[in-house]
């Protein structure tokens, strides 16, 4: 999967908010615009999103946390990052591991072997203590879809 389709530099941003859900709703509205959803399908996406959080938190450890789903409003996979390196304590974690980056990531509907393909690319990205470390030291969306696009993995397997 190339991350070039479903990243862009504008998805990626510095987070200024320390609040989960503050967190979350500034990444819905980065994926909301740049989707150009209406209203409704940006109200349901951000009602799914943290659905999603209510049945179990997406911390899922190592500072990391991942919000996902699959939504019937997108037609291609989406993928929005934030990064706080102060991290958010309330992102709950399996590990109680404070969240410092955030990757939300939207598949359509019917995308299941993209939605794991991802989940399992961003996993395996961040095992690497040199691109989490990189990811943290960033300044910018620039720097920070940069170091997601050109780390080493090979990103055009599906």
């Amino acid at each position: 999967m190339n991350l070039h389709s479903v990243l862009s530099e504008d998805l990626c941003c510095i987070l200024s908010e320390c609040k989960k859900n503050e967190v979350l709703f500034t990444l819905i509205s980065l994926i909301t615009k740049k989707l150009s959803l209406n209203e409704k399908d940006a109200e349901s996406l951000m009602k799914n999103i943290f659905y999603r959080e209510q049945l179990m938190s997406t911390g899922i450890g190592l500072g990391i946390g991942i919000p996902h789903i699959r939504f019937e409003g997108v037609s291609e996979p989406i993928v929005a990052v934030g990064v706080r390196n102060d991290g958010i304590p309330d992102y709950d974690s399996i590990d109680n591991e404070v969240i410092k980056i955030v990757v939300m990531i939207i598949v359509g509907k019917q995308q299941h072997r993209e939605h794991i393909r991802l989940l399992s690319l961003f996993v395996s990205m961040f095992k690497k203590k040199e691109i989490k470390a990189a990811l943290l030291n960033a300044a910018t969306g620039k720097e920070i879809y940069n170091i997601i696009t050109g780390h080493e993995y090979d990103t055009t397997h599906s």
